[in-house]
């Protein structure tokens, strides 16, 4: 049996790889990427650390980031994602290169709802080959999921890509 640190450790590697491979797959892209729940900000952190050429997004309700880590307010998504990213699908479009979620907390069976609720709210935002990278699975019509990289632990990520037309 894991314990709750091996599972933590196993989530925030399996969490850096699958980003990390999805910047690069997503790299010659010109749409924003959308970062779905702030929380401390590392993960925006490390996104706008390997992000060039698209503006960062992030949809939170209360901004409780580290200062390092606060994306500028022009950039910041408020409010409740179930009314932000359908706000978001009729202002911009189908543009999203890449989004990224860590929306759940300890509670599977909750996470599993959510993930159920937010899916068909996040599959419209993404441009043609755009990607998402979640920490639970989704459950998408269009989306194909793809094989972890290298480094990335089973049932601790997900990433999914939206085909080319």
């Amino acid at each position: 049996m894991s314990s709750r640190l091996d599972v933590f450790i196993d989530r925030m590697v399996s969490q850096r790889a699958c980003l990390d491979f999805a910047i690069a797959e997503t790299a010659a892209m010109a749409g924003p990427v959308f970062e779905l729940g702030l929380g401390n900000g590392r993960t925006y952190h490390h996104i706008r650390s390997r992000v060039a050429g698209r503006d960062i997004y992030v949809f939170e309700r209360a901004v409780a980031s580290h200062p390092d880590s606060t994306p500028p307010e022009d950039r910041t998504i408020h409010g409740d994602v179930t009314d932000t990213l359908p706000e978001t699908l009729a202002g911009m479009g189908p543009v999203a290169s890449l989004i990224h979620a860590d929306l759940g907390g300890h509670n599977l069976e909750k996470n599993d709802r959510f993930a159920r609720l937010i899916s068909p709210l996040v599959e419209p935002l993404l441009a043609p080959g755009g990607m998402m990278v979640s920490s639970d699975r989704m459950y998408f019509d269009g989306l194909m999921e793809l094989p972890l990289p290298a480094g990335a632990v089973e049932g601790r990520c997900f990433v999914y890509q939206k085909a080319v037309d």
